[in-house]
């Protein structure tokens, strides 16, 4: 996680007393104390939070099983790249159960999502099974959740770790469009990125500055049934909670839903073209996250400023096009998803070349997510796909 945060209340140690008014203005008579409830990664061996509740947050009224749904892979196809043209996909639900998958494996199912509107049958979400990553595409609002409130603004991160109750609340829901990773391992700042004693280096694209977490505590203290939807994996249900979950008085740790903007990643640059872990946002088990900012291009007399022919041997590449003029694709617009699996050799189109000899920046903006194991897709994936793309390399 960036960085040590707290909010709100908290006694002075770890794991003692923490006394309080025994009465609530929301009808429940507590134990005269705040409950202690520890959030912890990889065991009990990584980044862990510690909030206090004015009620224990184990008050489980009922549980039901919506319905399990295992992701399918479409008809087998051949080995080719593919273009996914999402750009003018229709609303529909709402921000959690509107989501459209689109690229699976064992560690990542990539979503994209329009939603119709803020909430459907349920007003909170959690994910029990799978860290969450939200690349607003377009659009702004606020994050609520048992950490407080996370203001959030187009071309933002938002990581969510799992098991965290939230809502997202958009300013305007009809101009907010997603890109949603979910993640089965947690979401980390690369480990070379970091120095000895856990901070950031500096000569990384970013710094703890550039990270933001939550900044206004949100203690709701009502006795009231409150549905969550909870997802795990293929699996939904629905949880009433016996009181609002939103009832914390402080926490402090590592772990904690934050946002990350696109316009504060730092380029790195060279005299000839750099490769692309450079543009590495992210680490999580089975693949890497990176942007592809604005910048600077290549200064060497002789450079050639867009990328080389390249085969990923071992990984699988998938760039989302957010905006500005993409030098070495053609036919791409933003909300375009590329998928260049490996396997075969892909690069820069004919003629995009000799186009950037005199080129001095690019304005694109694009994310990509490189994996390590082999992406499925799905029947809305293939719905979306240009089937000519392959061939697109023809002069």
């Amino acid at each position: 996680m960036p960085q040590y945060q707290k909010l709100g209340e908290i006694p002075r140690k770890h794991h003692i007393w923490f006394h309080r008014n025994g009465s609530s203005n929301g009808g429940y008579k507590n134990e005269g104390i705040a409950y202690e409830h520890v959030i912890t990664t990889e065991g009990f061996n990584e980044a862990y939070s510690i909030m206090y509740h004015i009620r224990p947050p184990t008050r489980v009224r009922s549980v039901e099983l919506l319905k399990c749904e295992e992701l399918k892979k479409a008809a087998e196809s051949p080995l080719r790249h593919h273009h996914f043209k999402t750009a003018e996909i229709p609303r529909r639900g709402d921000v959690y159960t509107g989501r459209i998958p689109m690229l699976f494996n064992e560690d990542i199912t990539a979503y994209r999502c329009k939603p119709e509107k803020n909430f459907g049958d349920f007003e909170y979400f959690k994910n029990g099974g799978a860290d969450e990553i939200i690349f607003v595409f377009k659009g702004a609002g606020v994050l609520e959740s048992m950490f407080g409130k996370l203001r959030y603004r187009a071309e933002d991160y938002i990581v969510i770790p799992r098991g965290i109750t939230y809502r997202l609340v958009p300013d305007d829901v009809e101009q907010e469009d997603y890109l949603v990773l979910e993640s089965s391992g947690p979401v980390r700042v690369p480990r070379r990125y970091m120095n000895s004693d856990g901070q950031i280096r500096m000569g990384s694209p970013y710094s703890e500055r550039d990270f933001h977490g939550p900044t206004e505590l949100i203690t709701i203290d009502r006795e009231e049934d409150v549905e969550i939807l909870v997802k795990d994996g293929p699996r939904l249900t629905k949880v009433v909670n016996a009181h609002h979950p939103f009832d914390v008085l402080g926490w402090d740790g590592y772990v904690y839903p934050y946002t990350f903007n696109a316009a504060d990643f730092e380029p790195i640059t060279g005299t000839v073209h750099q490769p692309p872990p450079i543009h590495q946002t992210f680490e999580i088990r089975g693949y890497v996250v990176c942007t592809f900012a604005p910048r600077l291009l290549d200064t060497h007399p002789e450079a050639v400023k867009i990328p080389w022919v390249h085969d990923n041997v071992e990984a699988d590449e998938v760039l989302f096009y957010v905006r500005g003029n993409f030098g070495s694709r053609r036919g791409i617009e933003a909300g375009s998803i590329t998928l260049h699996p490996r396997g075969i050799p892909h690069g820069p189109h004919p003629g995009t070349i000799m186009a950037s000899k005199d080129a001095e920046r690019t304005e694109e903006l694009a994310v990509m997510f490189d994996t390590q194991h082999t992406l499925e897709l799905t029947e809305q994936a293939v719905n979306l796909d240009d089937e000519k793309y392959p061939l697109s390399w023809l002069d």
